[in-house]
């Protein structure tokens, strides 16, 4: 039993010195860094090719960062523990495509939105687009998204399933284990046409309306009034459109 207590004294020691108090916008100033989160593996916003880390949001931060007078670090994670590593310090802000709720509004301090988008039901030709058609179905959608609890309220859903990301999902709905999928509408675009799936997969009713928008740790004011004004100038000087017009031919700003 007392190896057994060391080992967790450890351990808890080992995940509290792994974390650290969020940075103050003069110590990020003073490093010269802004470390930024995301996931990785959410195109067209955050994902790989090959070993280099790409898409709108990764554009963007680059963008923060540099109208900051700061060179960006990123650090990848998985989704779900996104918004616990900033807390802990892990990173100065994420950029991850976070849907704004009231939820995780007691956890971070959000930034204004820098996206908007719908939610919509997809499925294989033939399937289920609506949501009355979900009655008795199963539905995935990635781990820690604000969809779990709106597909939880619609009636007649049978199973709502997680998956770590939507690539996942996507082979899930191929393979037949999944009736319908429920995710972002650009990115199951951007990734129907990357796949050739277009007509075979197929992008059904909107279920709700997204603002998606980075955040810093809760509290963290100065970092965020920071991070909004550089958001704000590239807003009017032309690169965010820029940005949006490369990864989507259009501007997918909050109107």
């Amino acid at each position: 039993m007392n190896r057994v207590a060391a080992l967790l004294t450890a351990a808890l020691a080992l995940s509290v010195t792994a974390s650290a108090a969020p940075r103050t916008l003069d110590q990020i100033r003073a490093s010269g860094t802004l470390k930024l989160g995301t996931e990785g593996a959410f195109p067209p916003f955050n994902f790989y090719e090959g070993k280099n880390l790409v898409g709108f949001e990764v554009d963007l931060g680059n963008a923060l960062a540099k109208a900051m007078g700061l060179k960006p670090q990123w650090v990848v994670q998985p989704f779900d523990s996104l918004l616990i590593a900033l807390n802990q310090g892990r990173f100065d802000a994420v950029l991850a495509s976070h849907a704004i709720t009231p939820e995780r509004q007691k956890a971070v301090t959000f930034l204004n939105p820098h996206y908007c988008s719908t939610v919509n039901i997809v499925a294989q030709k033939g399937g289920p687009l609506t949501r009355a058609a979900l009655a008795g179905k199963t539905v995935g959608t990635q781990i820690g998204t604000a969809q779990i609890p709106i597909l939880q309220a619609i009636p007649g859903i049978k199973d709502v399933r997680t998956f770590p990301n939507d690539q996942t999902i996507l082979t899930a709905l191929q393979a037949g284990r999944v009736d319908a999928w429920s995710s972002n509408g650009p990115v199951v675009a951007y990734m129907l046409k990357q796949t050739g799936q277009q007509g075979k997969i197929v992008i059904g009713e909107a279920i709700s309306q997204e603002h998606n928008a980075g955040a810093v740790a809760k509290g963290n004011t100065a970092l965020h009034d920071a991070l909004n004004g550089a958001l704000a100038t590239l807003m009017k000087d032309g690169t965010y459109a820029k940005l949006s017009q490369k990864w989507f031919g259009q501007d997918i700003r909050c109107k």
